[in-house]
């Protein structure tokens, strides 16, 4: 929906143009966090604030190569003077716009500058049947390495990559039908039942049954026995085949009857058995 044009009675001249004849255009830009709806026609444009560069280049052995392979150079026989002037062209060139990266271009126009002196000059006598050194062939193994390096680097650049060449494919299938469990083999049922009847036999139970047993009944079981004898060996007067409560029982008694005086324990010398009788009673 449009509304009626915005107008400023107090707006300093030339201000008027700036505005858009509807509020609802969109901003080409903001300045100062205010909308720009058309270009100002005092906007000034730095000289460097736009470079179109051709060829980049990553290094002087990169421009080097470059200018060899572009003029199809035999990169054995480099014409050092045509690959120099073509190189201090182009070094001249970007020490007007940026010093701080001609310096590593410099170097290397320097070395190239040494090289073509040292082949004006006569060659250094040397041993018989030895060529003289090329002063070019540092230069040929150095160029040949980078480009050996630049080669297998733009392979791999060209290698499919993950997130630039493609993506891994992704689907969401929802499950709406009900879980289908795999089968139960006859072999695994058998071997589920060994284990439970394994842990079954280390489960035992063990019920205590509470016995009745009396010291009175005992201690007269005991007198009864020594009735009419003398002496009777301590280990008579138990039963082993009764359990192990009942010779307690038994033992108690006969402590009892002790105590009471009713019977008396002798032992002939240390370590001697023992024999059990009657208290003697003198009449």
């Amino acid at each position: 929906m449009s509304q009626e044009p915005q107008t400023l009675d107090d707006a300093p001249e030339g201000l008027e143009a700036l505005l858009p004849s509807v509020v609802d255009h969109v901003a080409l830009a903001r300045l100062y966090g205010e909308p720009l709806f058309t270009m100002p026609r005092d906007l000034y444009i730095p000289p460097d604030a736009l470079q179109i560069f051709l060829e980049a280049f990553e290094g002087p052995l990169d421009l080097l190569l470059y200018l060899i392979r572009k003029q199809n150079f035999n990169i054995l026989d480099i014409p050092m003077a045509a690959v120099t002037r073509q190189y201090l062209s182009y070094v001249d060139e970007i020490r007007a716009g940026n010093l701080e990266l001609a310096a590593e271009y410099l170097l290397m126009a320097a070395m190239l500058i040494e090289i073509k002196s040292r082949m004006l000059l006569p060659p250094k006598k040397t041993a018989e049947g030895e060529e003289p050194e090329d002063p070019r062939a540092e230069l040929v193994r150095r160029l040949l390495e980078y480009e050996q390096m630049k080669l297998a680097a733009q392979r791999l650049a060209d290698a499919p990559q993950y997130g630039r060449d493609f993506l891994r494919a992704q689907v969401h299938i929802e499950q709406s039908l009900a879980p289908r469990f795999p089968d139960v083999h006859v072999l695994d049922l058998q071997s589920a039942w060994r284990d439970i009847l394994k842990r079954a036999k280390l489960v035992q139970h063990h019920r205590i049954s509470r016995e009745e047993l009396s010291v009175r009944e005992h201690m007269s079981i005991v007198l009864r026995r020594l009735q009419g004898r003398k002496f009777v060996e301590f280990g008579e007067l138990f039963d082993p085949e009764k359990g192990s409560p009942v010779l307690v029982v038994t033992f108690i008694a006969m402590l009892e009857l002790a105590k009471e005086t009713l019977i008396e324990l002798t032992q002939a010398e240390a370590f001697a058995p023992i024999y059990v009788r009657l208290a003697y009673t003198p009449a």
